[in-house]
């Protein structure tokens, strides 16, 4: 499948439009995307800087060379792609402006861009763009500032998407939301078969530190201004102010000296780090700029399932038992091993460890006697966190009791999964294992009364003409949390037609709000069924 071109682009400069692509470039290559970046700033180049360390040398040619090369009667690009080394099973090369010596302005300022394109430049450039995205998943184009000749190739002619980079002042906003309607009428004119933009408006370098109460009036200011770029992509239940605070760089002083990249330093980020922004923009990216719902509930999920996106696990299956249950333990990672399960103990019960031992298998089996462990129910929230998996298959989470095991002792998150029983024989639990492992359909086998259960609940109003109307759900979602704990999907599947239909009460009477106590119960059984669709279940 051919790659994605996504042009960087700010109305003005110093907002860190090269420092925030050349970061996420890092990012997608090393979670294993392969990445070409191009500097078309011609004027004021900096990408070969960000990358300098990680670059054998400097670059012999670039983006000014392919004009030249066109002229010179080249029908392809020449091979002035610099290789850049990062960590990662995937790859990242720099398409410079140029050969930086004493030479390059006079031959960047030689060249007529508009005079090109009577001479067949349009058609050298598409070749160009598809020899690009044949071999690279993703290629970022730097676009220099302004409107002008450059700006229009960046913005109208080479992207399949925008990527606006801005700040918080008026300066920026006057320009960012028609940055894209311009692009969008110059496409229309273009022999090329392009879609409209979708557009990711990222608000840089806000410091929101100090000034807190200032930097959120004008982060809300910002979303009201941007609302409509997010219109064509963004799922409709998440808010734009919430979804902009996703797409929010933090302005961290120590990054603002030379050419630092924080993404090489801060491989684990906390969420106060620059990184950790970096991380979630970059995870859109890497996405398609889809599933937004699961970045506002579950924003390491989100990240996880870019970030493992070609990853092979290394077992299929991680088991975690106490030492009390040690012999059972290893009997059943045997067993498991017998059936062509690729199991292996879980050995550490430092967390520490289990950050850097980053995420070995594709599922966690909890083997509890008695009660979890502090170190079983840490591993089993990190499991949760990034459950997740390649192309947005579900990792799972099992939990095997002994007999010695009260089950309302549990951790909630823990006490709501269907439990398998250890008994006496370690290889029945093996083969129930498996079963579920193996399962073809990627669900659990009440994936769809649990999915139309949360659709009830999500879609109940906060407010309604009636208050007999609430008397009447607040009934229907007691007979919804019966029906769960009882295991009778059924019943459920009915209760959440009920409750549907009660959502769609219509009348002139004042409105009432929904009571406390019905919203904590909805709130409580969302939960329990979130937690079942993101953590397998039987």
């Amino acid at each position: 499948m051919a790659g994605t071109v996504i042009t960087f682009y700010s109305y003005k400069g110093g907002v860190g439009r090269s420092f925030t692509m050349a970061s996420i470039a890092v990012l997608l290559a090393r979670w294993g995307y392969r990445v070409l970046t191009i500097d078309w700033d011609l004027e004021a180049p900096g990408l070969h800087h960000y990358f300098a360390p990680l670059m054998s040398g400097p670059p012999q040619g670039g983006v000014v060379d392919l004009a030249h090369d066109f002229l010179a009667g080249a029908k392809r690009p020449a091979p002035h792609i610099v290789d850049v080394d990062v960590e990662g099973a995937g790859s990242l090369g720099l398409l410079a402006a140029g050969k930086m010596d004493r030479d390059y302005m006079g031959r960047m300022q030689s060249i007529d861009w508009e005079k090109l394109y009577p001479q067949g430049f349009a058609t050298f450039l598409e070749t160009c763009r598809d020899i690009w995205t044949a071999d690279h998943d993703f290629v970022l184009l730097d676009s220099r500032t302004g409107i002008s000749d450059i700006a229009s190739i960046c913005t109208a002619h080479l992207p399949d998407r925008l990527v606006v980079v801005f700040t918080a002042n008026d300066q920026n906003l006057d320009e960012v939301v028609d940055i894209a309607r311009r692009a969008d009428d110059a496409r229309d004119r273009m022999p090329y078969d392009r879609p409209r933009h979708t557009v990711l408006p990222v608000l840089s370098r806000l410091d929101n530190r100090v000034e807190y109460e200032r930097a959120d009036n004008w982060q809300r200011k910002c979303a009201k201004v941007v609302t409509p770029l997010f219109e064509n992509w963004l799922v409709k239940s998440v808010p734009e102010d919430r979804m902009l605070r996703h797409l929010t760089v933090p302005y961290v002083s120590y990054w603002s000296f030379g050419e630092q990249l924080p993404v090489l330093d801060e491989p684990v980020p906390s969420p106060d780090q620059i990184s950790y922004a970096l991380e979630t923009i970059a995870a859109v990216i890497a996405q398609g700029f889809d599933r937004t719902d699961v970045l506002e509930d579950n924003r390491d999920a989100y990240v996880a399932a870019a970030r493992n996106h070609h990853r092979d696990f290394d077992l299929d299956v991680l088991v975690s038992g106490p030492r009390t249950l040690q012999k059972a333990t290893e009997e059943l990672v045997a067993q498991l091993n017998a059936l062509g399960v690729r199991a292996e103990r879980s050995v550490s019960g430092d967390p520490e460890i289990l950050e850097r031992a980053g995420v070995p298998a594709e599922h966690l089996c909890l083997l509890v006697d008695g009660e979890a462990s502090r170190w079983q129910i840490t591993e089993a929230e990190r499991f949760l966190r990034h459950a997740i998996g390649p192309e947005g298959d579900q990792r799972q989470l099992f939990c095997v009791l002994s007999k010695n095991t009260d089950r309302d002792k549990l951790p909630g998150f823990l006490r709501n999964l269907r439990h398998l029983e250890l008994g006496s024989q370690p290889e029945l639990v093996a083969r129930q294992l498996h079963a579920l492992i193996q399962r073809t359909d990627g669900h659990e086998p009440n994936h769809e009364a649990l999915v139309a259960a949360a659709t009830a609940l999500r879609g109940l109003p906060a407010e309604m003409p009636y208050a007999g109307r609430f008397a009447l759900a607040q009934d229907t979602v007691r007979g919804m949390t019966a029906a769960l704990d009882g295991g009778d999907m059924e019943l459920l599947l009915d209760h959440s037609a009920d409750l549907a239909l009660i959502s769609k009460s219509h009348g002139n009477g004042a409105q009432t709000a929904m009571p406390p106590e019905l919203r904590a119960a909805v709130t409580e059984l969302l939960a329990r069924i979130d937690r079942r669709l993101n953590a397998f279940t039987d």
